[in-house]
């Protein structure tokens, strides 16, 4: 089957993608926020050419999974990908996520059966920790994340106009090359999703703690960040969760934005080829 659906124990249905060979090595991508399984359709693309089987499912609340009201929150995302992993039977399957997928994919990686994960990919991602706090002292402040609830509530659509028109892909930059289908692409994907959903997501992505997790990790794990995020600093996270993992390779991309995968999406593709084939 190429795509399907998943039920969840607690009733939820999961939508994701199956292409490929089903006896070849599996690779999961997880999206971030506020987005879908489609976010990945280029990398999905790119590795079932060279042979793999390649996976994306859309998170709880989000594209064309049920918009849940309950269960937004890291433990149960993590949750979810366990299951979807139990009923597809995925083993020694490399796990990629992007930003709030990221956190996904540690919180998952750091939980998973025995013989389930070979390797994991962070790009851009929320860990180890995003907000401010005693703990965090370099994080952004509670305003920030209390900003995206705002304008979610207010204008949901203008607003997923605004995120990807400017800070996503780097678009607000001097000299930038804008794409108005990447633009009109993530609008797409954002508003197929549930409001509440989404809502409940920020807290996800700003307010959970990765650290303990990060340090259980033993597979290996490549760290993939722009330089010039604006949207999850690499300061207070890549920089940091590197120092935190047991088997890590770190790769910073001068000048390149949060939505690289999309943007640069062939010097992405490269180094993740490199990676998951050593």
């Amino acid at each position: 089957m190429s795509s399907g659906f998943i039920t969840t124990t607690d009733g939820t249905s999961i939508f994701y993608k199956d292409w490929g060979p089903k006896t070849a090595q599996p690779i999961v991508f997880h999206h971030g926020w506020p987005l879908s399984a489609d976010d990945w359709d280029n990398q999905m693309l790119f590795f079932l050419s060279k042979g793999y089987r390649v996976l994306a499912h859309d998170r709880r609340g989000h594209g064309r999974s049920d918009q849940t009201d309950t269960g937004n929150e890291m433990d149960t995302y993590a949750s979810d990908v366990a299951e979807l992993v139990r009923a597809l039977d995925l083993r020694d399957a490399i796990h990629v996520g992007h930003s709030t997928g990221g956190g996904e994919v540690t919180r998952y990686v750091a939980r998973a059966e025995p013989g389930r994960v070979a390797k994991a990919v962070l790009i851009g991602a929320v860990t180890p920790i995003m907000l401010l706090g005693e703990n965090n002292p370099d994080g952004l402040p509670m305003e920030v994340f209390d900003g995206f609830r705002t304008a979610l509530a207010a204008n949901r659509a203008q607003f997923y106009i605004d995120v990807p028109s400017g800070p996503f892909y780097g678009f607000n930059r001097s000299g930038a090359e804008v794409s108005q289908g990447l633009i009109d692409n993530w609008w797409r994907q954002g508003m197929a999703g549930g409001a509440k959903a989404q809502f409940d997501c920020i807290a996800a992505f700003s307010e959970t703690d990765f650290t303990k997790d990060l340090k259980s990790i033993e597979v290996p794990v490549l760290v993939m960040h722009g330089e010039d995020d604006q949207v999850v600093p690499i300061e207070f996270t890549a920089l940091k969760a590197v120092e935190l993992l047991r088997d890590s390779e770190l790769r910073t991309y001068p000048g390149l934005p949060h939505g690289m995968a999309s943007t640069h999406s062939e010097i992405i593709n490269a180094d993740l080829l490199a990676f998951i084939g050593d």
